[in-house]
């Protein structure tokens, strides 16, 4: 039988394992509105953005043009972080009639979008056991 794989949660979740933390800080928002969304991968590449491949997610009520998220997680391992920011509060990201996006994003290393979405290995990092901080910037 397979393993199940890392869980994450919010901290303050009455279910949160107690393997490291992950504080996760969303800076550069534009406007105090709507949301900071933050999402959570695992180690496996093909689960990255994919639907249904998240770990965890939680949506930040902007009260500046920052927001903070804390993630318990089941083991140490290699973590991927997407974030938007959800200004009209409708939990989609939303984009212009070309395509581009319409509201800021951001990926943990601060990975660059410049054509089309980072690569799972450019947003990629390790958290050990002892948890792990990670600061990503808003892009517009």
């Amino acid at each position: 039988m397979a393993a199940a794989g890392p869980r994450a949660t919010a901290c303050a979740a009455a279910e949160a394992p107690a393997g490291p933390r992950l504080q996760v800080t969303v800076t550069g928002a534009r406007k105090v509105a709507g949301n900071i969304t933050i999402t959570v991968y695992g180690p496996r590449p093909e689960d990255f953005l994919a639907r249904g491949g998240r770990l965890a997610r939680q949506r930040i009520l902007l009260q500046g043009s920052a927001a903070e998220a804390c993630f318990a997680l089941s083991e140490a391992g290699d973590y991927a972080i997407a974030v938007y920011h959800d200004e009209n509060n409708d939990h989609d990201f939303n984009r212009t009639l070309i395509g581009t996006p319409a509201e800021g994003y951001g990926f943990s290393n601060d990975a660059p979008a410049l054509i089309g979405l980072p690569s799972f290995e450019a947003v990629r990092f390790a958290v050990p056991v002892g948890g792990s901080q990670m600061t990503i910037r808003l892009r517009y």
